[in-house]
């Protein structure tokens, strides 16, 4: 077939068109491909909620505490110079045992006698209960209401108070031995006494078993006294506890038996906190 030369040269142009049409789509089907997709930033749409933080406005509040790792109810009621079961009443826990990290615990009596569960808090402290490490504490049901008489004018239940804390009151040695340790506030927060298996261990002022147990560790067979609203003692590594909890004591009676529980040797370990502060047992006691 002859082709003359105008008809070469369109065909030579329509090639040469349909070669730059096929170029110009592949160059677009490239950038499609390798531009990169648009990337939104998602990272500050909505909020992490962590627990740790849950309450952070009650923690920064006076009588509150959070939680942290290795934290038990009877530590933290000890170094907030309150009674393990005050502390579970004021939070309305049913188990003392089961606390998680980050939670707010109130630590202080309630404002107005309002405690967490809407009772107050006096009838609080003295209702709940606390329980042995692995045992659940049973709810106790509320006081029945009581109904005037006709024509008799309601009055506020009388209830019991701390005395007014104050550092007058007068501390007699717990046992007789001698001092094997000083208090020291960032390693020993009391001294160590020493003394024979089963010497007689003594309360040292007047007050109330706020505790009596082993649920702290590195205590031992615990006892804790509180005398008025300033001071408790703590009398640790017991052999044998001779009182109760909510019993009253007074001043040199006998209420544990000194041991070694959860102790190298049989020592009694005696601490003085005043407002929940360790402070040296020395300044306090007689002077031998």
């Amino acid at each position: 077939m002859k082709v003359n030369g105008g008809g070469a040269r369109g065909l030579r142009l329509t090639l040469w068109g349909v070669c730059m049409a096929c170029l110009v789509i592949a160059g677009c089907s490239t950038r499609k491909v390798t531009q990169p997709a648009p990337v939104e930033d998602r990272s500050s749409a909505r909020p992490v909620e962590s627990k740790s933080l849950q309450g952070s406005e009650s923690v920064a509040k006076p009588g509150f505490y959070a939680v942290r790792p290795g934290d038990t109810l009877y530590r933290i009621a000890l170094e907030a110079g309150q009674s393990p079961r005050d502390v579970q009443a004021w939070n309305n826990l049913s188990n003392p045992n089961l606390i998680e990290i980050g939670q707010v615990l109130r630590v202080a009596p309630p404002v107005s006698g309002v405690g967490a569960s809407g009772a107050s808090g006096s009838a609080g402290v003295t209702s709940a209960a606390v329980a042995p490490p692995g045992v659940v504490a049973r709810p106790l049901s509320p006081p029945a209401a009581v109904t005037p008489a006709s024509g008799a004018v309601p009055s506020t239940p009388s209830v019991p108070q701390p005395v007014a804390g104050n550092d007058d009151i007068g501390f007699v040695w717990p046992a007789q031995g001698a001092v094997l340790s000083a208090f020291d506030e960032s390693k020993n927060k009391g001294v160590a006494i020493s003394g024979k298996l089963g010497d007689p261990v003594l309360a040292a002022a007047d007050g109330r078993v706020v505790y009596a147990g082993a649920g702290l560790r590195g205590y031992g067979n615990l006892i804790i006294l509180k005398h008025n609203a300033t001071f408790l003692t703590a009398y640790a590594h017991n052999q044998a506890l001779l009182v109760r909890e909510d019993q009253t004591v007074k001043q040199g009676q006998r209420i544990a038996e000194m041991g070694s529980s959860d102790a190298d040797r049989v020592k009694l370990h005696f601490e003085v906190r005043r407002l929940g502060k360790p402070v040296d047992p020395l300044n306090f006691l007689p002077k031998r």
